[in-house]
């Protein structure tokens, strides 16, 4: 059920420009801060923070303009967006020693981030890092052909927002399925809170942002020789990125250790929480 995060640890923090971000707190130790994937939210976490509570405190955030964090129509929600505000929010809670682990644009985040405040962050776990697109929702659109056709009419004027206004819960569900091996492992209450925070006024119009801001994403590779941080990169067998993306990433972080979840796609947290969270403590033991 979606209560197993505690609602008292639900918090907001305004950001150096204005806007609000929420996030969970629980647990107590060295910070934790968790970073989810496009198109979900703090709630991605909730089968992955109670185990690892026991070892930190944990931060999971809604990033900008997801879950319930503020929406602005006219922020650009490229990565340097994303990334200037997860440092704002560190900053904010002047949080030190920090462990970054995210997933997918938030693995990339947790890169990005790692290498501009270095003094603050104790390491970076990288799960499925989302920065490999070519073209428009590219990484995403290789999860199915449902997938495929929807996310690449969104980019169209008029129409792409005509097809984003026309989202339901089915048509989320056929999308995100995409990038997982067993669909069982999407619960429906999490698959409705998803569908109803898309509902939010402004939702709509930041979610095609950033998807259309896919080229900051893979430039963000251009910061990863810059981490300091020990670094553990986490491929799922079956995600969306292929071997060559990957050996890519290796390479441009030497010393990083690398690990493959076998039967696994692209959300690996929804698949294999109790393998990531043992993954994380393995990390900064």
């Amino acid at each position: 059920m979606l209560d197993r995060i505690n609602t008292e640890g639900i918090h907001t923090v305004e950001l150096a420009n204005g806007q609000h971000l929420r996030y969970s707190q629980t647990g107590s130790g060295k910070p934790l801060v968790l970073m989810h994937t496009i198109r979900t939210q703090l709630e991605y976490f909730r089968n992955l923070i109670p185990t690892l509570a026991q070892n930190f405190t944990v931060y999971a955030v809604d990033l900008p303009g997801h879950g319930y964090s503020s929406i602005d129509t006219k922020a650009a929600y490229d990565e340097p967006y994303f990334r200037a505000a997860i440092i704002s929010f560190i900053e904010k809670l002047d949080l030190r020693h920090v462990t970054l682990m995210g997933e997918s644009i938030g693995g990339v985040l947790g890169l990005t981030v790692a290498s501009e405040i270095p003094d603050r962050i104790r390491a970076v776990i990288s799960s499925n890092p989302y920065d490999y697109d070519r073209h428009y929702a590219d990484g995403v659109r290789r999860g199915n052909l449902f997938a495929n056709i929807i996310l690449g009419t969104f980019q169209i004027p008029v129409l792409g927002t005509i097809n984003a206004a026309l989202e339901n819960r089915l048509f989320l569900g056929w999308i995100l399925k995409g990038g997982l091996v067993n669909n069982r492992n999407l619960p429906r209450d999490l698959l409705k809170e998803f569908d109803r925070v898309g509902r939010r006024r402004g939702y709509r119009t930041i979610e095609r942002k950033t998807f259309g801001g896919w080229r900051s994403w893979s430039k963000a590779r251009a910061h990863y020789g810059k981490v300091k941080a020990p670094v553990t990169l986490i491929y799922a067998d079956q995600d969306w990125s292929r071997e060559k993306e990957r050996q890519y990433n290796i390479k441009e972080l030497p010393g990083a250790r690398s690990v493959t979840l076998k039967n696994t796609g692209h959300f690996a947290t929804l698949e294999r929480p109790n393998e990531i969270a043992k993954i994380i403590v393995e990390t900064v033991s």
